[in-house]
């Protein structure tokens, strides 16, 4: 049975990797796939019934998850953009867990407002991996893409502290204000000291011990379990720490990197966060039937119709809140007025249209104790289940495919002032050259006498800094995108023809496979330079 049931996972795993290329072919955002995967292996004849325990799904999925949230986020557009990040992560998550749980109170026969508040803390915080992949490649504003992923990591550490909370009230059936606010202040502010403290233990182990990327790599996917379960030992929040210590090990990893675990750890992590949402996704397809045939005295219908009114409510306070928090401020403060551009009217309608749920709503939900202290079923938790992944299915997929539409309509344009990436590579690119140049003449001015060789390479920077100079000045005219796409096309080609012509060498026996190997690394490394540009 065990063979028989890892089998069928591996295969799963495949047709969800097969989905991946799929959406990378259609350039549609994976996690739309991966939610139309699940829903697909629910409808399956003849499919085992796999389910995990729930204790685990916490411990196993969302370390990692968050951990890649946090190393992912830019710290300076993180700062820069911190109030409409933190008044949309904190603000947002507290009044979509209040407005569901009211609401759903009121139209589901039985249910509390225990168990409104943990459904709205399931289902409030929006994912930043399904908003940047649909708008890859779009026009998106640069405020805009850093407020979607800011918020969205302070969406998860807030609304997993209301699940927290909520699922406490329902299995003790105990919830006094004024104890939760100092619980609250307490575990949150341990969770953060945790995280940083076990983040600056990995930082001195990993910029003065560990240099090798055989080591390095494992220690970063090792570090949010040793945050994680550290904190959540002393019954404090692990959320909170994974959160803090990945945002200071990311703030820091220039300084413990090298150019292999750097390019090794980003792979691998891009690895481990697909399996992860693929594995979320295959578990409820497989639990599903179970979850619907297990609803009680809801029909399936009743179930999937609540979904729905719910996922409209969502959609609806986000748009809302997010124009609240963009112009209450504006109209109140006029420090606000004064260091933040106007953003029009359609930034924050794309910004409310982009909260698709993903992962770790689902993960969350997933998470759902199966049984109270008394021993008695969980109430509810199936039609929780239920309405959480219609909610991730329609705003996955309906928003998820509409929103690149919308932002081609509405042609929303950039509100602050900033320099085109190109540009910014451009004067990067100049200023490293001008160090370089200075640091030859100041070094090898001798050896650039004596060998052509070493010449060279001061007059190919110099060349390369005279013409860089002549358009910074718009004394040459040219398309800088332009030649950038033809010199990165020749080069591919080159690559392309170089590797044909190693597959030719190495079939003639002629040179050991480790030297051709090593040539063939070289050859990956540089399209991979390429593909960065």
């Amino acid at each position: 049975m065990i063979h028989q049931n890892l089998l069928l996972i591996l295969t799963l795993f495949f047709a969800m990797a097969l989905l991946y290329l799929l959406s990378q072919k259609l350039k549609i955002s994976y996690p739309i796939f991966l939610v139309i995967g699940g829903l697909g292996i629910s409808l399956l004849p003849g499919m085992p019934v796999i389910s995990i325990d729930p204790d685990l799904v916490f411990l196993i999925f969302l370390p990692p998850l968050l951990f890649e949230a946090a190393w992912n986020t830019s710290w300076q557009s993180f700062w820069r953009w911190k109030r409409p990040v933190f008044s949309l992560g904190f603000g947002l998550v507290f009044f979509t867990s209040l407005a569901i749980a009211y609401f759903s109170a009121s139209i589901i026969p039985g249910f509390t407002l225990a168990l409104g508040f943990l459904l709205g803390g399931i289902i409030s915080p929006p994912d930043a991996v399904a908003a940047t992949s649909v708008l890859k490649g779009l026009n998106m504003p640069k405020r805009g893409l850093a407020i979607l992923e800011g918020e969205s990591l302070v969406n998860d550490a807030a609304s997993l502290t209301v699940f927290r909370f909520a699922t406490a009230a329902v299995l003790t059936g105990h919830f006094v204000m004024r104890e939760a606010a100092v619980e609250f202040v307490e575990l949150a502010v341990m969770g953060v000291f945790v995280g940083l403290a076990i983040a600056h233990i990995l930082y001195f182990i990993l910029r003065f011990w560990a240099r090798s990327s055989s080591i390095t790599t494992p220690i970063t996917l090792i570090a949010p379990y040793l945050m994680y379960i550290t904190a959540e030992e002393f019954e404090w929040s692990g959320v909170l720490a994974v959160v803090s210590g990945g945002l200071f090990l990311s703030f820091r990893s220039r300084e413990f990197l090298n150019y292999h675990t750097r390019i090794q750890a980003k792979e691998v992590w891009e690895t481990v966060g697909f399996l992860l949402n693929g594995f979320v996704f295959i578990l409820i397809g497989l639990e599903l039937p179970l979850i619907m045939g297990g609803l009680g005295d809801y029909s399936r219908e009743q179930a999937i119709t609540y979904g729905l009114i719910i996922s409209g409510i969502v959609i609806l306070i986000r748009i809302i809140l997010v124009y609240l928090s963009t112009f209450l401020p504006r109209l109140l403060s006029k420090k606000v007025r004064q260091e933040e551009n106007h953003p029009g009217f359609k930034l924050p309608f794309i910004i409310g249209w982009a909260g698709m749920r993903g992962v770790v709503s689902l993960a969350s939900a997933l998470a759902i104790p199966l049984t109270l202290e008394s021993g008695e079923a969980f109430p509810h938790r199936n039609l929780i289940l239920v309405v959480t992944f219609v909610v991730i299915l329609v705003t996955l997929v309906f928003q998820g495919l509409t929103l690149p539409l919308f932002l081609r309509w509405l042609k929303v344009e950039e509100v602050d002032d900033y320099t085109p990436a190109e540009e910014q590579f451009e004067a990067i690119r100049l200023q490293l050259a001008r160090h370089s140049v200075a640091y030859l003449d100041k070094h090898y001015s001798k050896q650039m006498s004596e060998y052509e060789a070493i010449h060279r390479i001061k007059e190919q920077l110099e060349r390369m800094i005279r013409v860089s100079e002549l358009v910074e000045r718009g004394d040459l005219k040219m398309d800088i995108g332009s030649v950038k796409m033809l010199y990165k096309r020749i080069m591919l080609e080159l690559i392309n023809l170089r590797r044909n012509a190693l597959q030719t060498i190495s079939e003639e026996k002629r040179y050991d496979e480790e030297v051709l190997r090593d040539m063939e690394h070289n050859l990956d490394l540089e399209e991979a330079r390429l593909n960065k540009q």
